[in-house]
């Protein structure tokens, strides 16, 4: 376990320091091992079992600008929907009835949804005994505390990358404290924290990716998502490269290694730029995979990047792929919604980080 106990040293430079060692050495034999280590320390904190959380993306309306994202509010191209909340509901009680353990509500940030709307969504879905987990951008803290009290049980909020100066390039008219402000308050609100960055960014180097999982270290979160960037033809961005897969699955190897504990994904952005995406991401540190659930007529049309993975399929095909994949490689679905850390546990993270 070479690489993991580099990475324990209490001096967080060093650690530092080793990440950006590896993040900048392209030998083919470090990703390996990397991975291996991953795939150890994956089996002996969190064990074989998979969790398998059905993502429901309910509108692709946005009041945000970034410049990455074919979302947002200035591409014209896009064809918006809002799946009504008693759709959301019904579709959120079939996943429950084929087995999902865990609802994913996702969207873009769209106050169409008001607080009582989401609160109200929250508390039926609860009704059918799984774990809900929002991912609805920025909003006020009393709006996280009410859906907090209706019931939801984890949050995610992506910060993209900790570095202050490229978050605000690439987020007009936003700032990245804001964005770990609304981490705060989820956390002190009770949630279990998700959040995670983007690997490929233009302006992205090695130290600040480097700094992106140091942040997502010192945030204990109980989940932490990281993807490629990939390109939308309709943003700002769209003529840059994507992100490579061998770094993000490099970046995977080492929040693992980082984050021991942590519910980590095989994202789709890496299946959708790899065809066995998720396979690798099973077989080096990944615990978590997370099918679309949206309703076919809709799916197509939440194009954060195009080619999207997982646009054709119905929800009980893709989850019945899920289970074969899962089988495929040995491991078990979880029989638990998987919930995080102890607040306790969490305390005690957070003071020797």
């Amino acid at each position: 376990m070479r690489y993991y106990e580099l990475l324990q040293d209490p001096d967080q430079a060093v650690v530092q320091k080793q990440l950006i060692g590896l993040l900048t050495d392209h030998c083919p034999q470090v990703l390996e091992d990397l991975r291996q280590e991953a795939d150890e320390i994956r089996h002996r904190s969190v064990g074989d079992t998979v969790h398998v959380r059905g993502i429901i993306e309910f509108s692709n309306y946005c009041i945000r600008s970034c410049r990455y994202c074919g979302l947002n509010r200035g591409n014209n191209q896009v064809q918006r929907y809002r799946i009504p909340p008693d759709e959301i509901v019904k579709t959120a009680r079939e996943a429950a009835a084929m087995g999902l353990k865990t609802i994913v509500l996702q969207s873009g940030d769209d106050f169409y949804y008001t607080r009582e709307v989401i609160a109200d969504m929250v508390r039926e879905i609860k009704k059918t005994g799984v774990a809900v987990t929002l991912s609805v951008g920025e909003r006020p803290r009393d709006d996280y505390r009410a859906w907090r009290e209706a019931g939801a049980d984890r949050y995610l909020l992506k910060f993209e990358t900790s570095d202050a100066g490229l978050y605000e390039a690439l987020h007009p008219g936003t700032r990245l404290d804001i964005r770990l402000r609304c981490l705060e308050d989820l956390r002190d609100l009770g949630y279990q924290v998700g959040s995670g960055f983007m690997i490929g960014l233009p302006g992205q180097t090695p130290e600040i990716l480097a700094g992106d999982l140091m942040l997502m270290r010192s945030l204990v979160l109980e989940m932490a998502g990281v993807g490629p960037f990939i390109p939308h033809p309709g943003t700002p961005l769209g003529q840059d490269s994507a992100g490579e897969v061998n770094l993000a699955l490099k970046i995977l190897a080492l929040s693992r290694l980082l984050l021991p504990w942590a519910h980590l994904p095989a994202t789709t952005a890496l299946s959708s730029l790899e065809k066995d995406g998720r396979r690798l991401g099973l077989t080096g540190g990944a615990n978590v995979l997370m099918p679309n659930i949206t309703p076919p007529e809709y799916r197509r049309l939440y194009e954060i990047y195009p080619h999207k993975a997982e646009v054709k399929d119905s929800s009980r095909e893709l989850y019945q792929a899920t289970l074969e994949l899962i089988k495929e490689l040995g491991r078990e679905v979880a029989l638990d919604p998987g919930h995080g850390l102890s607040p306790a546990t969490r305390l005690m993270l957070r003071e020797e980080l």
